[in-house]
């Protein structure tokens, strides 16, 4: 614990409290990140193999094999498709289940994005935190520099000048990587949204009508 109180107290003189600001930041973001791929992991996002091959069998009008591959799938958009599936739904209104599948489709989109907006953030705000410091710390140093009147050491102005720059330094190294995760993040879940917009367009209006077994209700 005393480690850990002289490196913050290192870190605070040295480069002020936006420095210990950002690293705060800095930590609180790499764990939102190792979060993020943990769940899309769980989710198995990007991981639509059987899915995919439920769907071009649905498209095929083989029901059997689409309902064998969307069991063993372990997607988060399952449940989603299943409700597509539905036999009993099909005796239902089409555009009302439709509509009720891309709502369930959009809500497992919703909550797989939870904190991608924490991210930009931090990738916006992140520059200008640092940009802030040095502000500050060209500040303090001209005011030392005043002080010093007529007696001027080039090296107390140069000393200065680039512990300020730190904090500019410190908020672009938090803000780059995260952008790029960010972006990173953001384009999964855009094809994520085209597979599944695609898929159950298919669902919905299939290439040949399958052929439902007898005594089959629901798909669950």
């Amino acid at each position: 614990m005393t480690l850990l109180t002289d490196a913050l107290n290192r870190v605070l003189d040295l480069g002020g409290p936006v420095v210990l600001l950002l690293l705060v930041v800095s930590v609180l973001t790499v764990a939102l990140v190792l979060y993020k791929i943990w769940q899309y992991r769980a989710a198995s996002v990007g991981r639509h193999a059987h899915l995919l091959a439920a769907v071009t069998a649905w498209d095929h009008g083989d029901l059997d094999t689409a309902l064998r591959h969307l069991e063993s799938s372990k997607s988060y958009l399952a449940p989603v498709f299943r409700t597509a599936l539905s036999t009993d739904g099909m005796r239902r209104d089409a555009e009302a289940l439709s509509a009720r599948a891309d709502a369930e489709a959009e809500d497992c989109f919703a909550r797989l994005e939870r904190g991608l907006g924490a991210l930009d953030m931090v990738s916006q705000l992140a520059p200008l935190m640092g940009l802030f410091g040095t502000v500050i710390g060209m500040i303090e140093a001209f005011q030392k520099l005043q002080s010093a009147g007529s007696s001027v050491d080039p090296a107390l102005l140069a000393g200065g000048i680039w512990v300020a720059l730190l904090t500019t330094a410190a908020g672009l190294a938090v803000a780059m990587p995260t952008s790029l995760v960010l972006s990173w993040l953001t384009a999964r879940m855009q094809q994520e949204r085209v597979f599944a917009n695609r898929a159950l367009r298919i669902l919905f209006c299939p290439a040949e009508q399958p052929d439902r077994p007898q005594g089959v209700a629901h798909v669950g």
